[in-house]
């Protein structure tokens, strides 16, 4: 079976959307699935046993507003639709990206089997005019694609109550993203050895880590208060984006820049606490990760809901990227009010080993891809 899965970038952009399409298509492959990937030329298509096509988009508002909405052109459009149509299923990511709606549109002209997986609802920006835009995005876009969708999969719990609730669907599934449990686990492996790191000498407090895009949705404007709140706690950063966290001029902020997955598990293990104060999140890929490292998390409300099983060990606050300050007071009485004992730890890690499987959410979606049209709620 040929599976062509759409997103608006490639891996190499660093984002959480990105990072699961990669996953799924490396499963696909694995499970003798033809796996294709179409996404902007911004970065490089992936290599290996998993056919990249790159279509030609340009991205103006990324680098002004921190949005990513690559755009494809003529002959984008062009290659996408010719990609369509020599595949069996479509597996598109997120319905708002102006790839997302061409592929749907192209899909249902050439009658494809087309799975929407669905990763957000709203985002609670702190302008009110990119709240008014985005619920309208939202009523006039998301919707109309749910619906047109033979199956829709959501990776939150909170997301799919309230966009199914509103909008409906033909056939709607929760499934979680997947955690590579050979990287990510709680025993063995080293401290993390960055020079970034090493050159920082004796640090303040806790080590407290966050790991994401340097982006007004991430809750960047809130770390930086809690920063300032809280200089007895050490802060570490990994990400990139339009928000330069070196230009806080903050002693106990450590902007480490983007690492690799390696790099990364050994920073959850090495930190005490993650902290991610978004906003308009489904399930943020990075706090599966940290659970299953046993690295407790702090996270924006409703985010903490996302896998109603998992919110035991996750501490949901109320984020208003509209007042940083405040934010950042509930943030730094959370991370005081944290239960960190071994035991609730350990379990948090096996509840994400048995939990949250790329094998199995892979397997899934192809089942959903080979079925006939129609099906029920799951």
């Amino acid at each position: 079976m040929r599976i062509l899965t759409v997103s608006h970038f490639f891996e190499g952009h660093g984002g959480g959307i990105e990072r699961v399409a990669g996953e799924l298509c490396r499963q696909f492959s694995r499970l003798g699935e033809g796996a294709v990937w179409a996404a902007s030329d911004s970065d490089a298509p992936p290599t290996g046993n998993i056919e990249g096509v790159a279509l030609g988009c340009v991205n103006p508002t990324e680098r002004l507003t921190g949005l990513p909405m690559p755009i494809p052109g003529m002959r984008g459009i062009r290659t996408l639709a010719r990609e369509v149509r020599r595949s069996d299923a479509v597996i598109i990511h997120d319905a708002l990206y102006a790839t997302s709606i061409i592929a749907m549109l192209i899909a249902k002209i050439s009658r494809k089997r087309t799975i929407l997986i669905q990763h957000i609802a709203a985002i609670p920006f702190s302008s009110p005019v990119l709240r008014k835009l985005m619920r309208a995005a939202n009523f006039l876009v998301t919707g109309p694609m749910l619906r047109a969708a033979d199956e829709s999969v959501f990776i939150s719990d909170v997301v799919r109550k309230e966009l199914v609730g509103i909008h409906g669907s033909k056939s709607s599934h929760l499934l979680f993203n997947g955690v590579d449990g050979a990287v990510f686990h709680r025993a063995g492996g080293s401290a993390p050895t960055l020079p970034s790191i090493a050159s920082t000498g004796t640090l303040a407090g806790r080590r407290l880590l966050f790991v994401g895009r340097y982006v007004e949705k991430k809750g960047l404007n809130v770390l930086r208060a809690l920063a300032k709140l809280r200089p007895d706690l050490s802060f570490f950063l990994v990400g990139t984006g339009n928000i330069r966290p070196s230009d806080w001029k903050l002693a106990n902020v450590h902007d480490l820049g983007p690492q690799t997955q390696e790099a990364l598990a050994a920073l959850y293990r090495w930190a005490e606490l993650l902290v991610l104060p978004s906003v308009g999140e489904g399930y943020p890929l990075v706090i599966q990760e940290a659970m299953a490292c046993g690295l407790p998390v702090v996270c924006g409300a409703p985010c903490d809901q996302a896998d109603p099983d998992a919110a035991q060990w996750l501490r949901g606050v109320g984020i208003d990227l509209a007042d940083p300050e405040a934010s950042a007071r509930r943030c730094s009485e959370a991370i005081d009010n944290v239960d960190s004992s071994s035991d609730q730890k350990a379990a948090m890690a096996e509840y994400a080993r048995q939990r949250y499987d790329w094998g199995s959410t892979a397997e899934k979606l192809i089942d959903l891809a080979k079925r006939s049209t129609g099906g029920n709620a799951s």
